[in-house]
């Protein structure tokens, strides 16, 4: 980023920090504390400290982007757009061999499948198993849809949240056992 006039040469009511045992506010001719601390310049690494009038007025009047052209602009305006984090294209970190080996699959989608014999192995019935249970704990039937398994859950939570049901520890558990259920019928229909 391009430093462009320093913010003591905007603001000349602002003075070096000094030694002292408590910290004055940097504001000439300000004798109060300086507990708020305002940014000198852009790299955001020495900070002023003034008293709560002089830094809303500092603040007011200091702008981080001043003296960035259009692409440094547009730079801040990308990076700001993924909260800072670092980026790639799709497919570029890719594991070799198979792509899919590094996600987290709790269903085996992607395990290979040619040493099956058509037979369900025991992971499979017991998530059939868990799933079934969600059902019932929720008094569905079938395959239900994402839409019908969010109404039948919000149609649930009104009737037994301990809040509505004057905090009731049987009401608690129920909810419990409601959101458990969602969770895993939730994370089986969007898998």
């Amino acid at each position: 980023m391009p430093k462009t006039s320093t913010s003591q040469d905007k603001f000349p009511g602002a003075q070096p920090t000094g030694n002292d045992s408590v910290r004055h506010c940097q504001w000439r001719g300000c004798a109060d504390v300086g507990l708020h601390r305002a940014p000198q310049d852009q790299t955001l690494s020495d900070y002023y400290f003034f008293c709560l009038e002089h830094v809303r007025l500092y603040n007011a009047q200091w702008n981080y982007h001043e003296g960035l052209g259009p692409d440094d602009m547009e730079i801040e305006y990308r990076s700001a757009a993924t909260w800072d984090r670092p980026t790639w294209k799709m497919g570029e970190r890719q594991a070799p061999g198979r792509p899919w080996q590094n996600i987290f699959d709790p269903f085996d989608v992607y395990r290979d499948k040619s040493d099956a014999e058509g037979a369900p192995d025991a992971e499979s019935a017991a998530v059939s198993a868990e799933v079934s249970t969600a059902q019932r704990a929720l008094g569905l039937t079938g395959s239900p849809s994402l839409h019908e398994l969010k109404a039948r859950y919000k149609e649930l939570v009104k009737r037994y949240h301990p809040d509505a049901n004057g905090g009731s520890t049987a009401a608690e558990d129920r909810m419990k056992t409601i959101n458990a259920a969602y969770q895993t019928l939730r994370s089986a229909l969007t898998s």
